[in-house]
């Protein structure tokens, strides 16, 4: 039996915990803050209750095969877990408004072609095809499997099979996501449902691999799914399992160092001056954070992955409304900015100026979170990184586009609060509140994260910051990964 110390208690962190600790070994997690679950977390006022971190879980699977994995409850023992349909409403700068069907391309196909007209829903699905196939050529290396010593492979090769175009006289294939939007889907309201799905993880669609096609394919593939309650409700659901699994907390526990021995990690100092001997360190936390805590030793170097594009954030608004949420309302709405290049200039690029952006409107059908005859609804949209304290003016921005997803939202505002980068940043310590990306093939290696495994024996990483990168799906797969390292030792290929 090993002693383990965790620095952290984010999602990734606690599922590798409760793994570990039901293999046998003492794990003892040290968070900073009072509480668990990361960027998972809740505000409560006046009989509301919001998420304040991500909203939806695509993929439950993983969050399943932890609690087989660690236990005989499963995991709609202990969460409620509610299929969300339609998937995602989406208004259109032209006014077009469509809405999709949770995990059935043939619906999705037919919703595109009633709303957009024929031919629109074909070229989306032999769109899903294709990115499909993408899916199926990464999922293994990308997901389930530590990141490969010979990761070059995964970065010089394009995984998506565009279709070929020809441009002033030459044949060309879309590298970006862009380039399949306008070169494959030759529809503006098609290429903003595809660009959205990167936008919504923070990417900027003109440089991200066309292999970002496998985020739209996961979502069409493996549905949509809210907690009742709310995913505050999964991080608890975790962190019991956790409990039951004898992990021990220590929550105001602010670590300051990794302690070394004979050249591999020997356990953490804490703020306190103390010390806690362990085995094996598993350190959840951002980059900035671990540079600090090894002064500097676990780097990236030569043969390592390249460092990534900076990260962007996210302003979250929310809203209690009164009067009840109407029957039928779609759980998601992505309203979708009128000008789609200034927003991605403003966002990415030094351009000036700040067009209404594009904003995601949640409206859970969840009596749980607002009083009787009201509702709590999110706003949500792409922010810079340290953005600090946002301008009155966008925030009236977003309510103002929320407004064509929620007439006569304003009548009903009762009132409002903003969750800043700043926030997450306090939340989860990531520099500037940048929200990490999941980890995508090509695109010369830029969008893969670190290995799990670190120069210091006995050092690993979890988390979003790590492989296999960002979201709730891939923390619980860093999780399981970390574990199976620890457990089975630099050999472990990952589940089969």
């Amino acid at each position: 039996m090993a002693r383990i110390a965790v620095i952290g208690a984010g999602m990734g962190a606690l599922t590798a915990a409760a793994r570990l600790a039901v293999a046998g070994h003492r794990v003892a997690v040290y968070e900073r803050t009072d509480t668990y679950g990361g960027a998972l977390r809740r505000f409560e006022r006046d009989g509301f209750s919001f998420d304040t971190g991500p909203a939806l879980l695509p993929l439950p699977a993983v969050y399943r095969d932890l609690f087989v994995k660690t236990g005989k409850e499963p995991l709609e023992s202990c969460v409620e877990l509610v299929q969300v349909d339609p998937s995602s409403r989406h208004v259109f700068a032209d006014g077009t408004e469509v809405s999709l069907p949770n995990a059935s391309r043939a619906g999705v196909v037919t919703a595109l072609d009633e709303g957009l007209g024929a031919g629109a829903g074909k070229r989306w699905g032999d769109f899903l095809v294709r990115a499909r196939e993408a899916w199926d050529r990464t999922r293994r290396p990308l997901l389930e499997e530590p990141l490969w010593p010979n990761w070059q492979v995964l970065a010089e090769r394009e995984p998506y099979p565009s279709v070929p175009h020809k441009r002033l006289l030459r044949t060309r294939r879309a590298g970006t996501l862009a380039e399949i939007g306008a070169w494959e889907l030759r529809d503006p309201r098609l290429t903003a449902l595809l660009e959205s799905h990167a936008l919504g993880h923070g990417l900027d669609p003109r440089v991200a691999p066309a292999s970002a096609a496998v985020l739209p394919y996961m979502e069409h593939a493996f549905g949509t799914w809210y907690v009742r309650g709310g995913l505050r409700e999964l991080a608890r659901a975790v962190y019991e399992r956790c409990l039951a699994r004898k992990v021990e907390f220590h929550f105001g526990a602010d670590v300051t160092g990794v302690l070394e021995k004979d050249g591999r990690a020997s356990g953490v100092e804490l703020a306190d001056g103390s010390h806690v001997e362990a085995d094996f360190v598993v350190a959840g936390v951002a980059p900035c954070t671990l540079a600090r805590l090894t002064a500097g030793t676990v780097v990236r170097g030569d043969g390592e992955v390249p460092p990534q594009p900076a990260a962007a954030a996210r302003l979250t608004l929310l809203l209690a409304l009164h009067g009840a949420r109407p029957e039928g309302t779609a759980h998601r709405t992505v309203v979708h900015t009128r000008d789609r290049e200034a927003e991605l200039d403003a966002l990415f690029g030094t351009a000036a100026g700040n067009p209404r952006p594009t904003v995601t409107v949640l409206r859970p059908d969840d009596p749980r979170l607002a009083p009787a005859d009201h509702e709590a609804v999110t706003l949500t949209t792409v922010v810079p990184a340290r953005l600090d304290q946002p301008h009155d003016d966008l925030v009236d921005d977003m309510i103002s586009v929320a407004e064509r997803a929620v007439p006569g939202l304003r009548d009903r505002l009762l009132w409002h609060e903003v969750r800043t980068p700043a926030d997450i940043a306090d939340a989860t310590g990531a520099e500037g509140g940048a929200v990490p990306v999941p980890a995508l093939a090509a695109a010369g290696g830029r969008m893969l994260h670190p290995s799990n495994s670190t120069r210091v024996p006995g050092l690993f990483t979890v988390g979003g910051w790590t492989h296999p990168g960002g979201g709730l799906p891939h923390a619980g797969m860093s999780g399981a990964l970390v574990a199976g390292l620890i457990v089975e030792g630099p050999e472990f290929r990952g589940s089969q």
